[in-house]
């Protein structure tokens, strides 16, 4: 799989995010309601709406033409940066936006854009496919699209020898796994702050875990890749122990080279924190109703079956169908970690200072 490292780096450092192997989000078996691209109504005339998105957005380039035949819209992309850039430039640019709809602001910087005042309110009726828990904002000002789950990752071969897997996050911090887990920093990675927020929400104490953690050698790089094939075993590293997402398996299987049946690596459940990518309409939009027709387009069946394999991503509708490598290898928390959004706005700063002065001090 390593000669696809860098599209798995673009897909996987998403931050965010989902659906269809937990309870929570398999298809019902009661009839619903579903909106396709085909029962959109097409816009009067054509019209581009501009889609303003994170860098690790992707997407079948048909699926966007298929939606401009059908509605006259036409989507281009306007990628910004990572997330925190992507949400403070919108911030920025509030009332003139530079685009019509802004695509990946995840649940960590939630607040801060629902603070700017970027989005205006759009109630999609293809929200009723989507469960309840994803739904955020009950202004309707963001749409739930897609979700994942940032969790250690750990390589079955690598561990140290007699030594099972660890079942529990406070596991981490234990002697027998000294010098073989590795994080990325919160001050420069999406799944770094994930997994920072996993501890504060999942430990007694999360200032004593980074503290024994960093007893424990644990190794921090500025980024997914750094990490996943840096010191990871997956890139010929020595650590067994890596910050990644519950999607790494099946990504490990399907871009396998020679392949391979089984994932080599697990994923320890206890220590998942659950991203939520939202989309919304941008305020000061030139085309409002367009710009509404595209967030239902991205709960439609032929984007939530396509996130998957382009994004590595779970879909958030009921209805979707997700790949077989996502049926057979892909594991979700049944209690992932999370917080509220306002909880980590208020906060973010202070903790990241925080982790900084316990663990790189």
């Amino acid at each position: 799989m390593k000669h696809a490292t860098h599209l798995i780096a673009l897909v996987l450092s998403l931050g965010l995010v989902a659906a269809a192997c937990s309870d929570d989000t398999e298809s019902s078996d009661e009839s619903t309601t579903t909106t396709t691209a085909d029962d959109l109504e097409p816009s009067p005339e054509p019209v581009n709406i501009t889609l303003l998105t994170h860098d690790s957005f992707a997407m079948k380039q048909s699926i966007l033409d298929d939606f401009a035949s059908d509605t006259g819209i036409t989507v281009v992309v306007l990628n910004a940066g990572d997330t925190g850039q992507m949400v403070s430039e919108a911030i920025l640019t509030a009332g003139n936006p530079l685009g019509d709809v802004m695509y990946g602001v995840d649940n960590t910087f939630l607040q801060r854009a629902l603070d700017g005042e970027i989005f205006e309110a759009y109630e999609s009726p293809s929200l009723d496919v989507v469960p309840d828990h994803f739904e955020l904002d009950a202004e309707h000002r963001v749409t739930p699209i897609v979700f994942g789950d940032v969790c250690v990752n750990y390589w079955i071969d690598a561990l140290p020898e007699g030594v099972p897997a660890p079942e529990t996050i406070e596991d981490l911090t234990d002697p027998r796994f000294a010098g073989d887990l590795v994080v990325q920093s919160p001050e420069t990675s999406s799944p770094g702050l994930a997994f920072l927020l996993a501890t504060i929400a999942g430990t007694d104490d999360w200032e004593q875990f980074w503290t024994d953690l960093r007893a424990n050698d644990v190794s921090v790089t500025a980024g997914w890749e750094d990490a996943y094939y840096g010191e990871f075993k997956a890139g010929g590293g020595d650590r067994s122990l890596v910050v990644s997402y519950a999607s790494s398996p099946p990504a490990e299987v399907i871009f396998a080279d020679p392949p391979v049946d089984t994932p080599p690596t697990g994923v320890l459940l206890d220590s998942c924190f659950r991203q939520i990518e939202f989309a919304g309409v941008l305020a000061g939009t030139d085309h409002p109703e367009a710009a509404a027709a595209v967030i239902d387009f991205l709960l439609t069946p032929a984007f939530q079956d396509d996130v998957p394999l382009s994004m590595f991503v779970f879909p958030v509708s009921d209805d979707a169908t997700l790949p077989q490598e996502f049926v057979d290898h892909a594991l979700l928390s049944d209690d992932p970690h999370i917080l509220d959004p306002a909880e980590i706005e208020a906060n973010r700063d202070a903790w990241t200072d925080r982790w900084v002065e316990i663990v790189l001090g």
